[in-house]
């Protein structure tokens, strides 16, 4: 599982200040109606952008291209939509930095191979004042080290042991394992006296 492994993830940052960011703000569920994800980058934080018009980060010129989102804790909140992480990442975004997110989005970002990683409140503050004042300074995020690296420093991160295993030996796809599991999957099968009929 080399190929999906990830154990860095390096590029310019945007800041999305505030907490309690739910999964509704991300995706508002008016755009949910799709038979696939595509397309749904560009309704990220659709009401949001709206509302601030032209004043949001999504839309802040100086984070144009950006690929790393820094935001507050509990991010992700409210319901379990997987649409949220998706239209995220169709955006453009591959990883996370923030003071906490809620469980289930953590675990849909998790599955589509997105980093999330938090930082104790002082770190992820100077973080998100760094990133504002230099947009395009170089934002690491080490899941070996478990550090996030920027220009005011070297920060302390925390992810879930069973998260950074996933993500650090590619097992996060899990359709990826299922096929490399696909002969033993046929023998279990065909060992099994109520599949043998169907085994190949």
């Amino acid at each position: 599982m080399t190929e999906a492994r990830i154990d860095h993830v390096k590029g310019r940052a945007a800041v999305v200040r505030g907490d309690d960011i739910d999964t509704d703000r991300i995706i508002p569920a008016r755009f949910m109606r799709c038979v696939t994800f595509d397309g749904l980058g560009e309704y990220a934080f659709h009401d949001d952008r709206a509302q601030a018009k032209g004043d949001h980060a999504l839309d802040d010129e100086r984070f144009l291209g950006a690929n790393i989102l820094v935001v507050g804790r509990n991010f992700g909140c409210g319901s379990s939509r997987e649409h949220a992480p998706q239209a995220l990442m169709r955006f453009g975004f591959n990883a996370f930095i923030g003071g906490s997110f809620a469980e289930i989005f953590a675990g849909n970002c998790t599955a589509l191979g997105l980093p999330c990683v938090t930082l104790e409140a002082d770190d992820l503050s100077a973080l998100m004042d760094s990133v504002s004042a230099e947009p395009t300074q170089e934002v690491e995020i080490d899941l070996e080290a478990r550090e996030v690296r920027c220009a005011v420093g070297i920060f302390p991160a925390n992810v879930r042991d069973g998260t950074r295993q996933q993500l650090l030996e590619g097992t996060w796809n899990a359709t990826a394992v299922l096929l490399e599991a696909g002969d033993a999957i046929e023998g279990t099968a065909g060992r099994l006296p109520y599949l043998s009929g169907f085994a190949g």
